[in-house]
């Protein structure tokens, strides 16, 4: 199972012991998948549009919890028009319009809507791969709904218009933890902090290989221009021709092509400091250079 159905699967199970946030929660279920139809005798069935089996079992538990309707096939009749009126839904034109505020007015009522909202229409990449958590909806002013809750808890999401839908998303993993916890998702919380930990870890090595390996090469490669500067200046003047602090650098230098600086000046009698290593290979380096 993907990262994304474990998830729905976790928050499926997140069962709110007040009846106001079960009330909520079905709500943005109906606004989401809620479809009417009518039998022969115009009696009302209100049916979900889903092919997730989580978001068809969380909508029976939830209305057998909240309303003792205990049955598997879409409720019809009185029990349709009951749970209309409770969500604030009352006819076809405003079933998939955005939950009405008088439900949503409590921060707890607010995190069973994104529960909902989640298992209906959202999905979220595995976090060993990259951090992307997005809702999509089909109407614009759903998806305003929805970041407004969000912001309600502090999330930083946005929204973007893709092929006639309205998703809202977030693409930083700081912001998608915080979502999961508003939800309830502790479980799947923890087995995103333990993927964070784990690639910070291995991007803190990479970052500091690549950087010991760059400065090897850099190193590397000073030492073959001083090498190079050494041997030119030995080649067209001479050694011996340069003031005695300049010609045991570059003495030691041909002696020991591979040494650090520091290494470098421990050869010299009496020692130098890297510093002066350095300043004395610069000078050299200056001689090769105006030849």
């Amino acid at each position: 199972m993907s990262f994304s159905g474990k998830v729905k699967e976790e928050i499926s199970e997140v069962m709110s012991s007040a009846r106001h946030c079960r009330i909520a929660e079905l709500a943005v279920i109906i606004e989401l998948c809620g479809k009417l139809e009518y039998d022969s005798d115009g009696t009302k069935i209100l049916e979900i549009s889903t092919e997730n089996d989580v978001v068809r079992r969380k909508y029976f538990t939830l209305l057998k919890k909240t309303f003792s309707i205990c049955t598997s096939m879409p409720p019809r009749g009185e029990d349709a028009e009951t749970i209309l009126e409770t969500v604030k839904k009352t006819g076809v034109e405003d079933l998939n319009s955005p939950v009405s505020m008088t439900i949503l007015k409590q921060s707890c009522c607010k995190r069973a809507f994104l529960r909902g909202a989640y298992m209906c229409a959202g999905s979220m990449s595995d976090p060993k791969r990259s951090y992307h958590l997005e809702m999509v909806c089909q109407r614009e002013d759903q998806a305003t709904q929805l970041m407004e809750i969000m912001r309600h808890f502090g999330l930083e999401a946005k929204t973007i218009e893709r092929k006639q839908h309205f998703v809202v998303y977030i693409k930083e993993g700081e912001g998608i933890v915080d979502f999961l916890n508003i939800c309830e998702a502790h479980v799947s919380l923890m087995s995103m902090e333990n993927e964070r930990i784990l690639k910070d870890m291995r991007n803190s090595i990479n970052r500091r290989v690549n950087c010991e390996a760059a400065n090897i090469t850099k190193t590397v490669n000073a030492a073959a221009k001083q090498l190079a500067d050494i041997e030119l200046i030995r080649d067209k003047m001479g050694l011996q021709e340069l003031p005695p602090n300049l010609r045991m650098i570059a003495e030691a230098r041909l002696d020991h092509p591979d040494a650090t600086l520091s290494e470098l000046g421990g050869y010299l009698d009496p020692p130098v400091g890297k510093s002066g290593v350095n300043h004395r290979l610069r000078k050299l380096s200056e001689i090769a250079e105006g030849m």
